[in-house]
């Protein structure tokens, strides 16, 4: 119903609609990105953290969406808890190699896919590990041994390590001071500033065919003061905002729906 009321082809806060070509370009999205170009380029191993709904895995969406896939080939893989043959076989399965002969003989298929990919087809990997804060000492461990190529002379492909916050602690262990030594970009979400959550919300309400005037200014700073710069939560409010608004046949959304719609969130 509020999608009619207020104009709206979509309800533009629900990320099942969010198209890469429709993001919002917020200084944490732009620092990303031109982080994981600079990697692409490189081939090294970056470090991207953040709080839950902060917007890394789109912004790693949103980059694969850019790659030229006649150069890179880019593989994502969204791990929970896994063993080390699991991952082993996870990994295996993105390349296309047979998993096969244990451990040592998927690390050899994996380690010459790679090399020939980037070596025979110009046409390197760049693999993308998201909730990577579960993984494993010894998946860490064996990280750093898949990305030695040549005597530890050649970077053969990019490898992108994402999660929460608490991974920049496991990789702070003297156990992985290796593979940290081997980090070549580390970045971590500062989340909206004040100025990018009335610019985000405005921004995501005219991708869906609505006009600026159907949320009022006050809205906007009472939005802030809730969500603290994080964009889920943010998406979570105005869709309630929304829903509210027309029951009450608001043609604005005001501090007043707004308010209302975070008692609402509270009893969630």
């Amino acid at each position: 119903m509020y999608k009619s009321y207020y104009g709206l082809s979509f309800n533009p806060f629900d990320k099942q609609y969010l198209k890469e070509s429709d993001c919002f370009m917020s200084r944490d999205h732009k620092e990303m990105i031109a982080r994981l170009n600079y990697l692409k380029d490189i081939r090294g191993i970056g470090v991207f953290t953040a709080r839950p709904g902060m917007g890394k895995s789109y912004a790693l969406r949103c980059f694969a969406k850019s790659l030229n896939t006649n150069l890179f080939q880019m593989e994502y893989i969204c791990l929970s808890t896994i063993s080390v043959g699991e991952f082993y076989r996870q990994f295996c399965s993105c390349l296309g190699v047979d998993a096969n002969g244990g451990k040592t003989g998927m690390f050899k298929a994996i380690q010459e896919r790679i090399y020939y990919l980037y070596r025979e087809k110009r046409k390197p990997v760049i693999i993308a590990i998201d909730e990577a804060q579960y993984l494993g000492s010894g998946i860490l461990k064996d990280i750093k041994m898949i990305m030695n190529h040549g005597y530890d002379s050649l970077n053969c492909f990019t490898l992108i390590l994402a999660g929460e916050p608490y991974l920049n602690n496991i990789l702070e262990k003297p156990v992985h001071e290796a593979l940290k030594q081997r980090i070549t970009v580390h970045y971590n979400y500062e989340g909206l500033n004040d100025h990018e959550i009335a610019d985000y919300i405005v921004h995501k309400l005219c991708t869906a065919g609505a006009s600026r005037s159907i949320i009022e200014d006050a809205a906007l700073s009472a939005v802030h003061g809730y969500c603290q710069g994080n964009p889920r939560l943010i998406d979570n409010l105005m869709t309630d905002a929304l829903a509210l608004g027309a029951q009450l046949d608001k043609k604005t959304v005001d501090a007043d729906v707004i308010l209302a719609a975070i008692n609402a969130q509270a009893l969630h």
